[in-house]
């Protein structure tokens, strides 16, 4: 009987395992693409995204810092090791937000060629196995900065880009620039958002997902 017992133990140990597993990777996965602003170590929007999905999501962010969607300048997104290892992630749903760093003065010199980077970039998301769902995000408006971020070139010139990106591919766009925009309050310097701008962000992709889902 005591060896009976130990058997028995161990199929529901194992049972139990394979459960937790089994639920774990069947969770929906949502790969947050962007620049610092999706950055783990630098914004949690992400994580307070998760909170909001809860159990049955898997969200991951990869975020690179000074990223830009322009692949003319020194850190475009397209060759990052986060762009690299979201696409191994095969997400179910990908929340992708840039442009911020494009408004900087020496990337914005090749501005002319964001659409079609931008759609070089939605191209090789819409080739993964996975098929994931697509949110294209407008990102937070800046307000006066340090960083050689240009307010006017953003909001004049990016965001009209972003949205003919998302009319031209048939992407649903996440508008949180207008969201944010008239609240520098929610920002630490001008560009940045703080946990109450990391919080109006998450919202707004937790509607979209939720209404999708």
């Amino acid at each position: 009987m005591a060896h009976s017992g130990i058997i028995l133990f161990v199929l529901v140990l194992v049972t139990i395992i394979f459960l937790d597993n089994f639920n774990k990777t069947n969770r929906c996965r949502v790969a947050c693409m962007g620049n610092s602003i999706t950055d783990e170590h630098l914004s949690n929007y992400p994580s307070q995204l998760q909170t909001m999905l809860g159990e049955k999501y898997t969200v991951k962010s990869f975020g690179s810092s000074g990223a830009t969607v322009l692949f003319d300048t020194y850190h475009p997104y397209w060759h990052t090791i986060d762009f690299f290892e979201a696409q191994e992630f095969f997400p179910d749903i990908v929340v992708i937000m840039l442009g911020t760093n494009d408004a900087r003065t020496d990337n914005f010199q090749s501005i002319n060629n964001f659409v079609t980077d931008y759609t070089k970039i939605l191209n090789r998301i819409q080739l993964l196995d996975s098929k994931p769902k697509i949110f294209l995000v407008k990102p937070p408006p800046i307000f006066e900065n340090d960083l050689d971020l240009v307010p006017e070139s953003f909001s004049e010139k990016i965001i009209p880009l972003i949205e003919q990106v998302g009319n031209e591919q048939n992407i649903e766009i996440i508008d949180v620039y207008s969201e944010m925009k008239n609240h520098p309050e929610y920002f630490i310097d001008g560009v940045h958002p703080n946990n109450a701008g990391a919080k109006v962000i998450a919202t707004q992709a937790y509607i979209a997902i939720n209404s999708y889902q």
